[in-house]
């Protein structure tokens, strides 16, 4: 016998035999099965309903779930369904005559689905009222489905099920990741060993067993392992099986009766005592199941890893993600900075050229050059890719000084030498085998003044000088990577370039936001768009710039 919180006895007093069945069949540690997705509303359709739990008897289910889902909570114009009484009392007897039908009464259980939302404010009223409707008639259990947060009200809701006289199986939408949606999603963190602490407590109030469903297969793994650590109760499994369109509920084909075999094997072995399935889940994966299962004993397989890792369950370690050199890409080794004074931050044209360093291993074993360095991102890159030597240079003292700063916080210090010099003054004293250049580029009216640059018309002037320079500064191989945004002319770029006996494409891009700086300069920019080829582009009534990066190289 159990007792309820309040000291009431709760023992299934309506329970028919056919629960016995399921006892004795638990006790012999056979496992059972559970039928697959019903809640369709094929309640409402009584010949589809009874076709449907004919078909899940002939594949061998050891219970079958009424198609009410919802019945209690939702409605045509909100609320219960004007009906759901008497609906209620004909699911029932529409899973009996499937039972009978197929002669195996005695043998297979019925149990009464509610939904999950029955846990609510006036729920205590409705559990009332369903059990004076099933006491005639009653199913040989309830289950609630699609449960997810266990709030303050949930063990009151159990109760009170368990008062109408029958046994009450619980499941629940949990993975090891915590609270998961019918697609994986993760509603909430990691929970430790909250949930199983709750399933310890609903055992403590009399539940019969507690399942995992409306998830994915792949997220069920795990878990029993876990709970198993908390509670005697029988554990179970009744996933989904692919997913929604607009066109209602899609299984692929990998998703067939032998791949659903092949999981409930798995499941098994990790000791579920009880499989089914939810949506995606039919009669022919149900009957692959049962065939599949057949004597076979109950394990308990405990996936790799410690008590405390997401969730609680004990996953095997995740593969490192990682490039085609091995190197690590989450997380993603990305330099070690700090900004100081005025030294702007990287830019999202900061990332682009760090980005293709990284992923070319762009500077080893040569001698690289950094103009308008800021923080020092690209030196540092270029000397953690194998760069014997890396110069970088800044018109602020400030940048030249977080330069070394960060060579030094990401070990490098020893291949990085920063030097503040105007740029339009310095001549390269040595040939580089790589330069790469990301510099201030906003067209700016010369009868106005700007706090960092000097009036520049058409914003380019600092591309224009370092490709001036390149001819002499590159090596015969060198090559340059220069960050050109938008609203720099393209056939600018194209003819300074050829004149100066180089040549360029494009090996990148991003989209770039359009920051304050430019829109001070808006009018300006207009002005440059009218004038060039220059552009930016309208995405939503916003404005959005390309950066290219350009690798340039001598003509061959």
């Amino acid at each position: 016998m159990h007792l309820s919180a309040a000291g009431h006895s709760i023992e299934p007093v309506l329970a028919p035999s056919a629960y016995g069945v399921l006892r004795e069949a638990l006790a012999e540690e056979r496992c059972l099965i559970f039928d697959g997705g019903t809640a369709s509303g094929v309640a409402r359709i009584p010949a589809a309903a009874l076709a449907l739990h004919r078909r899940y008897v002939r594949a061998g289910c050891d219970v079958v779930t009424t198609d009410t889902r919802g019945l209690l909570s939702t409605a045509p114009a909100g609320g219960r369904h004007p009906r759901w009484l008497e609906l209620a009392r004909r699911s029932v007897r529409l899973a009996r005559q499937a039972v009978a039908a197929e002669r195996r009464e005695g043998e297979v259980a019925i149990a009464f689905s509610i939904d999950a939302e029955v846990d609510r404010a006036d729920g205590a009223e409705t559990i009332r009222l369903l059990g004076r409707a099933l006491a005639p008639e009653p199913p040989d259990l309830l289950v609630v489905e699609g449960l997810s947060v266990i709030g303050p009200t949930l063990h009151a809701t159990v109760e009170a099920l368990l008062g109408i006289g029958l046994p009450v199986w619980l499941s629940f939408r949990r993975c090891r990741h915590g609270l998961c949606g019918v697609y994986g999603q993760h509603w909430g963190g990691p929970e430790g060993d909250a949930f199983g602490r709750a399933v310890r407590r609903f055992e403590e109030l009399g539940v019969g067993a507690v399942l995992l469903g409306c998830i994915p297969p792949d997220h069920v793994d795990g878990m029993l392992s876990h709970l198993r650590d908390f509670t005697d109760l029988p554990l179970g499994v009744h996933p989904n099986v692919g997913y929604r369109t607009s066109e209602g509920w899609h299984v692929d084909a990998d998703d067939g009766p032998d791949q659903f075999a092949r999981m409930a094997v798995r499941w098994r072995d990790e000791g579920a005592q009880l499989i089914g399935g939810c949506c995606g889940v039919g009669p022919d994966q149900i009957g692959a199941a049962r065939a599949a299962l057949a004597g076979k004993p109950r394990g308990a397989l405990r996936p790799g890893g410690g008590p405390h890792e997401l969730g609680g369950a004990r996953a095997a370690p995740a593969e490192p993600w990682v490039d085609a050199a091995g190197r690590s890409l989450y997380p993603l080794p990305f330099p070690d900075l700090v900004t100081q004074g005025d030294v702007f931050a990287p830019s999202q044209g900061s990332f682009l050229i760090w980005r293709h360093l990284f992923r070319e291993h762009i500077g080893r074993g040569g001698r690289c050059l950094d103009v308008g360095c800021g923080t020092g991102l690209q030196a540092i890159q270029l000397a953690l890719n194998g760069a014997e030597q890396v110069d970088a240079i800044d018109l602020d003292p400030d940048a030249t000084e977080a330069t070394r700063m960060n060579a030094f916080r990401n070990g490098v210090v020893d291949r990085v030498s920063a030097t503040a010099v105007d740029l339009f003054a310095w001549r390269p004293e040595a040939r580089y085998d790589v330069i790469v250049a990301s510099l201030f580029q906003t067209p700016v009216d010369p009868a106005g003044s700007h706090p960092h640059q000097p009036p520049d018309f058409w914003g380019r002037s600092a591309v224009d000088h370092v490709i001036r320079l390149l001819p002499q500064a590159l090596a015969d191989d060198g090559v340059a990577y220069v960050l050109q945004i938008s609203l720099l002319s393209q056939e600018r770029t194209a003819e300074l370039v050829r004149r100066r006996g180089l040549q360029a494409r494009v090996v990148d891009f991003a989209f770039l936001p359009i920051t304050d700086g430019f829109r001070q300069s808006a009018e300006q920019v207009a002005l440059v768009e009218r004038m060039s080829d220059a552009h930016h582009l309208e995405v939503c009534g916003d404005g959005v710039l390309v950066g290219y990066l350009l690798e340039i190289v001598h003509s061959r």
